[in-house]
């Protein structure tokens, strides 16, 4: 994301996303009645009567009053035009439609310390490339880690005989892993390449790693089981979070275990909308975390004013509010106990 103009004393944040994730961050900062302006095209019917020559697009900057966001492979933003043209008068329906490389002004009556962050995160803080790969003897994962979750790319299959013949197609296999890992890093830049798999599979992996640039990328973790369950899992791993301590999918994902862990313990936490509201209502709050999914969904309902007055006050006691995403199993998990959560300074008493 590159940071264009800031006056937040204005409530003005200049942007240009440069990706999948900064479009994505912004589907998640940008609220209803937002102020935004961007270029657009319209159809403009400069004829009369059934013309259709008469019918051109014309660029237009426009004001918008936002109503509603959607993103799927670029970024909608629907709304009321507050300023417009004579061509695209003031009150008119319109939408835009911002893509990579589009620069849009955002104006709020207050910005969020979290949605702050988020900007700042995603403006400053770029995700490490990291390449992961989960395997055995039969199957393999291959998966490159995202901003706001991973995304597997390959699923490959090893043809194994029988077991009474030990091992047997395992090389093979192995070597065409090496080979679609190389094949991968050879189109993009991969600053690591995590390998994990049950018993002792890796540690045959590795005498088949014969460059030593190759080598130097790869870190070695356990997993249970071989699936897109133990992408997450070797997320949770310590060596893994020492190595990528800075990436957003693992931070989120520890957050999440913090407040799994509050709760198998049954102390100092609370999740689900109701209760969590109580706790904030009672200034208890410290860490509060909502789920991408649930924003979504309370929008489309036309509820979420509740969420952002919810998040609002955590910030008023001076807790943290951390957004995850539903996209990674950690943001599933919380999605579960209903997309929302709060580790507290204190029990409550109900």
């Amino acid at each position: 994301m590159i940071q264009i103009h800031s006056n937040l004393k204005k409530g003005e944040l200049k942007l240009k996303p440069e990706n999948k994730d900064d479009l994505w961050c912004l589907s998640q900062i940008i609220d209803t009645n937002d102020l935004v302006q961007a270029k657009s095209l319209r159809k403009i019917k400069t004829g009369s009567g059934d013309d259709r020559a008469a019918v051109v697009r014309k660029l237009v900057f426009l004001t918008l009053r936002v109503e509603k966001v959607e993103l799927d492979d670029h970024l909608r933003i629907l709304g009321t035009v507050e300023e417009g043209t004579d061509d695209v008068p003031k009150g008119s329906h319109h939408s835009f439609a911002i893509q990579e490389q589009d620069s849009l002004m955002i104006i709020k009556e207050k910005w969020l310390k979290f949605q702050l962050e988020k900007i700042k995160e995603a403006v400053s803080v770029k995700t490490s490339p990291v390449l992961l790969c989960v395997f055995d003897r039969e199957e393999c994962y291959l998966a490159l880690m995202k901003r706001q979750g991973y995304e597997v790319i390959a699923h490959l299959e090893g043809n194994v005989q029988k077991k009474s013949v030990e091992g047997s197609g395992s090389g093979n296999f192995f070597d065409d892993i090496l080979k679609k890992v190389e094949e991968i890093i050879s189109r993009q830049r991969v600053d690591y390449i995590i390998m994990a798999s049950p018993a002792f599979w890796k540690d045959e992996m590795m005498k088949r790693v014969k460059d030593d640039g190759l080598k130097k990328k790869i870190i070695l973790a356990t997993c249970s089981s071989v699936g897109e369950s133990a992408l997450t899992e070797i997320l949770r791993r310590k060596e893994i979070q020492t190595a990528l301590k800075d990436d957003r999918t693992t931070q989120e994902t520890n957050l999440v275990e913090d407040l799994l862990t509050a709760i198998a313990k049954d102390e100092k936490v609370s999740y689900g909308m109701k209760e969590v509201k109580t706790a904030v209502d009672g200034g208890a709050v410290s860490m509060l975390l909502v789920t991408d999914g649930l924003i979504k969904k309370m929008r489309e309902q036309k509820s979420y004013e509740k969420l952002e007055h919810l998040m609002k006050s955590v910030e008023q006691i001076k807790g943290e509010v951390h957004l995850i995403s539903s996209i990674h199993e950690a943001g599933r998990k919380l999605d579960g106990l209903g997309g929302i959560g709060a580790l507290l300074r204190y029990n409550l008493s109900y």
